[in-house]
């Protein structure tokens, strides 16, 4: 029952990761934070639709 999901940068909104997660366990949207690449910085990445 797992589900990709992409991540978008908080600062420059690129969709710069894709993962999966349960959405019967975790029904809330994910936050992490990654390295952007394109910002050149750890910033918070947050699940999109």
């Amino acid at each position: 029952m797992r589900e990709i999901i992409t991540l978008e940068c908080g600062e420059c909104k690129r969709r710069n990761y894709s993962m999966t997660k349960n959405k019967k366990k975790h029904t809330a949207r994910v936050e992490f934070k990654k390295h952007c690449r394109f910002c050149r910085k750890h910033t918070i990445h947050k699940e999109t639709r």
